[in-house]
């Protein structure tokens, strides 16, 4: 077989496999064969796309998930060979190319981007520097940790599941994502007033503690007190959690 016709070949396998009810098969290969083949690709591509968005497949009954994955399968074209991304590239279809229908959930968007988040968490290979102990964090100076995702969502995202399916979005959810030192993914809701000192911490490089809550009574014309009082309780959460960390430089 010439390189032309093998790769003829390949790519008629390859649009088979995709969606075999569109695509005719390639000539020679016997029916029995060809499953084999189909319930490999399908299977192994399912399966991580329902280990990695477990509270998203379980709000679709098994018609209407096998559609969304087929369509995935059908539709998008992946750009990296390895099974740990499958999620990464099925969350971009749902976001960009996807056309929901009338049994997708309005939130499948960002339902499918928070469990992603979890799911980048979990596999990323930042290490947390040791902690360092301080007795006043509004004397510390704070930086962010790499393995903590503030997040703002149209959705509760958190709580949705088979017995809680919003049907349109209310006020915003604001949550920050982390991986703690015990390698344990949680999260924390937020307020937007806490969201936004995160905000702060982020770009953050000398500002104290104190200087950074400072900053955000004056954006909020707040009186100091209150936002002091409030924001060193706050900071300290995100310090034990590990949300955020105690610059050394």
């Amino acid at each position: 077989m010439s390189d032309s016709a093998l790769r003829a070949s390949q790519l008629t396998m390859a649009r088979y496999l995709r969606n075999p009810g569109l695509y005719p098969p390639p000539a020679g290969v016997e029916p029995r064969r060809l499953r084999i083949y189909q319930d490999l690709v399908y299977n192994n591509i399912e399966g991580f796309i329902s280990g990695g968005f477990p509270v998203l497949r379980s709000l679709y009954d098994d018609t209407g998930w096998h559609a969304l994955v087929g369509a995935f399968i059908d539709q998008h074209r992946c750009h990296t060979p390895y099974f740990l991304e499958i999620g990464q590239e099925f969350l971009q279809f749902v976001m960009r190319d996807y056309r929901p229908g009338e049994s997708d959930p309005p939130f499948l968007a960002e339902l499918a981007h928070y469990e992603w988040v979890e799911l980048a968490l979990d596999i990323a290979e930042e290490v947390l520097p040791p902690a360092v102990a301080v007795a006043d964090v509004l004397q510390a100076v704070v930086r962010p940790s790499p393995l903590a995702w503030s997040l703002r969502y149209r959705f509760p995202v958190h709580r949705i599941g088979p017995g809680f399916r919003p049907l349109e979005a209310e006020e915003p959810t604001y949550l920050v994502v982390y991986r703690d030192r015990t390698d344990k993914v949680g999260f924390i809701e937020q307020s937007a007033v806490t969201a936004r000192l995160l905000e702060l911490v982020r770009d953050n490089t000398e500002g104290t503690g104190h200087a950074l809550l400072l900053a955000l009574a004056a954006e909020l014309e707040l009186p100091d007190e209150h936002i002091l009082v409030h924001g060193s309780e706050q900071l300290r959460q995100f310090l034990d959690a590990a949300v955020v960390l105690i610059s050394q430089n």
